[in-house]
């Protein structure tokens, strides 16, 4: 699975390839980071203008509008080329990996689901790794650039439960983030969701070779495909009860995120010790502070994911390596 960044005909795409996608993402994050900044100026300036008529100009305002703009277009431009990079990094991936399988595949053909390791597991895995280990290193570059930032912000704002403590807001991030990571956390592992996911892959690759077998042999009974289906069914049934109870705990706490920062807040604007920009400021800086903090809550679904295409690549592959022990040895 790691080939691609072991063997030398790959390095250069691999490893400066990787180089090309991390400044790309340092660079997203620093434009977000400008961003912010001018988040704080232009609700300072509605608040100025709708205080007093006239209090800007047409020109003033037309300006602080065109300079989001220019972000966020240098923001969509690096995002579409380095989309389009990382397109062809991620097929290089795979392309590495599946030589290895076609060039064991005299062996590999007889386990059951071989064709499925090999066209479907690789594609999902390339690019599970590809997102997780982005939005990861995204989420660090976000934490290095935004606590800073926030810590500035909240320098003598009273912050609820924490009061006029300089650290009450990244404090409260933390705590908030971590109580929702662990319950999620614990809830996957009692729903048993990755033992969920791989018993569903195994039922359908089951069900697909006996398909596949079907298509030339007449003497394979409908009541063979039947009975996989039927498996095929059950786990697909009990997967969507797992997932249901499972998405109740996490939207219900996503959806109580949303106000984490207003709640934090709620001392300093009702005093009314800061203006509409620095609380935008704020509540985006906390935003993107937080957001970072929750990269497994948030990543935790395709997690699953990944640990179950991990599992199946791994066995694959244990299989065929202790086919060619037995070869040797015969």
């Amino acid at each position: 699975m790691f080939k691609f960044f072991t063997k030398k005909r790959w390095q250069l795409w691999s490893w400066l390839g990787s180089f090309v996608i991390l400044l790309s993402l340092w660079v997203q994050v620093k434009i977000d980071v400008k961003i912010n900044e001018w988040f704080g100026v232009f609700y300072d300036m509605i608040q100025k203008a709708l205080a007093k008529p006239n209090a800007i100009t047409i020109e003033e305002y037309w300006t602080n509008l065109a300079s989001f703009i220019t972000l966020a277009g240098l923001y969509i431009a690096l995002y579409v080329v380095i989309s389009f990079f990382t397109a062809h990094f991620l097929f290089r991936w795979r392309t590495a990996m599946v030589e290895w399988y076609h060039s064991v595949y005299d062996r590999a053909r007889k386990i059951e689901g071989a064709s499925q390791r090999v066209q479907e597991d690789t594609i999902k895995f390339t690019r599970i790794m590809e997102s997780l280990g982005t939005s990861f290193i995204e989420s660090v570059m976000v934490l290095i650039q935004f606590t800073p930032i926030l810590l500035g912000l909240s320098v003598g704002i009273p912050i609820f439960f924490f009061g006029d403590w300089q650290y009450g807001l990244i404090t409260g991030a933390l705590l908030w983030t971590l109580g929702g990571t662990a319950f999620l956390i614990g809830l996957g592992w009692i729903l048993r969701l990755v033992g969920v996911e791989y018993d569903l892959q195994k039922k359908e690759a089951a069900y697909r070779k006996i398909l596949v077998v079907a298509e030339d042999d007449d003497n394979i009974r409908p009541k063979t495909i039947n009975e996989l289906f039927d498996d095929v069914r059950s786990i697909h049934f009990l997967s969507y009860t797992r997932y249901l109870y499972f998405n109740i705990g996490r939207m219900a706490y996503l959806q109580a995120n949303v106000l984490s920062a207003y709640v934090f807040l709620a001392p300093a604007i009702v005093a009314g010790v800061v203006t509409l920009g620095v609380m935008q400021q704020i509540i985006r800086a906390f935003g993107r502070v937080e957001g970072s903090m929750q990269y497994l809550l948030k990543a935790w679904p395709t997690i699953i994911e990944l640990a179950s295409v991990y599992k199946r690549l791994r066995e694959f592959e244990s299989v065929i390596n202790s086919t060619e022990i037995v070869i040797q040895k015969d």
